[in-house]
């Protein structure tokens, strides 16, 4: 399955969101701020909700930047089963979107920390533990933190680790690439700048009298939301150079080497992304051949064509192609379950 999949050591990792960019949004929606922003995406309003998925962006990003795909995977569900309804929560990480205005969300701004803060929304707002978690880049790390904190019960006896999990074009490991510093140097660079701008363009042309790119300068632009009549950050620069040192330093094998019993973990790569070294693929591609045992949980890996790094926006039919049908299973299962107790 991974055959074709080619190493690409060389690749910068900037190119990922240089040539694969996000779209921009209005951050104008008012969403619940304690303990952190939040959206709520569902197919219908009329029927009673029965499942819940927490949905994970990326750095710099915001829960928004996923609105489309979980609205189309929400729908998705509804239509393969009458007895079940979906809740996506689209979660604004710390550091992050509207909860990058929170005030209490304390240092260390790390993967630990930022996982936590899914588990103290759960409990401020007295919900069932997520079925389902989706976590992308960064946040695919966070998933992984989420589920084993879980596990090892750091949230208290109430926990209930995810039943599925995703890991979308995230590494488990530690990432050790050659052209890591570029990315920084551009985090570092923030911190240096303004907190408001007079435009988008004054931005662009700053960035590129400070030595960079023009497409660099303009992928930077797109993370500014309006603030009156100033452009202002969406993230908090400090907190997310936290989080990005976190990130690549942060290894969960130990977790994808002995799963929870119940749990899935499934690992999407992305076709043509270069954060992934042959050594990595080999390991999980081992871990995919080990179900069956049912003493333990599985590892699933699966491979996205035709997509870099921002997978929903590359291919999103094709990702809602490998992620429904899995998270239809676990609604069929769950119903079968559910009817089997009330017998």
């Amino acid at each position: 399955m991974m055959a074709t999949l080619k190493s690409k050591k060389s690749l910068n990792f900037l190119t990922h969101f240089l040539h694969h960019r996000s779209p921009g949004f209005n951050y104008s929606t008012t969403r619940t701020l304690e303990p952190l922003a939040f959206e709520e995406v569902r197919s219908s309003s009329e029927k009673p909700c029965t499942s819940t998925a927490f949905v994970l962006h990326g750095l710099l990003e915001s829960g928004r930047y996923w609105h489309s795909f979980s609205r189309n995977l929400a729908s998705s569900l509804s239509n393969s089963s009458s007895s079940s309804e979906w809740r996506m929560v689209l979660v604004d990480l710390r550091n992050h979107g509207i909860s990058a205005d929170i005030k209490g969300l304390d240092p260390p701004h790390d993967v630990f920390n930022a996982a936590k803060d899914l588990a103290n929304l759960v409990k401020s707002h007295g919900w069932s533990w997520p079925d389902v978690v989706i976590g992308h880049s960064m946040g695919g790390k966070v998933a992984l933190q989420f589920a084993q904190s879980c596990s090892r019960g750091d949230y208290g006896e109430s926990a209930v680790w995810p039943k599925q999990l995703w890991a979308l074009d995230s590494v488990p490991g530690d990432v050790k690439l050659e052209t890591i510093d570029e990315v920084e140097k551009v985090l570092k660079t923030l911190q240096s700048l303004p907190s408001s701008f007079p435009s988008r363009k004054w931005l662009v042309n700053h960035m590129i009298d400070l030595g960079f790119c023009k497409p660099t300068a303009e992928w930077i632009s797109n993370y500014l939301k309006k603030s009156g009549e100033q452009e202002i950050w969406s993230f908090n620069p400090e907190g997310a150079i936290q989080m990005f040192d976190s990130y690549w330093e942060s290894s969960y094998w130990s977790l994808l080497e002995h799963p929870p019993k119940g749990m899935e973990i499934n690992i999407v790569v992305a076709e043509k992304s270069g954060c992934w070294e042959p050594d990595v693929i080999q390991r999980l591609e081992s871990l995919d051949s080990q179900k069956g045992s049912g003493s333990e949980g599985e590892v699933s890996l699966h491979v996205l064509p035709n997509s870099g790094h921002w997978l929903h926006v590359d291919n999103p039919k094709g990702l809602l192609q490998i992620v429904a049908p899995k998270i239809a299973s676990l609604s069929a299962l769950m119903h079968s379950y559910s009817s089997r107790d009330s017998s």
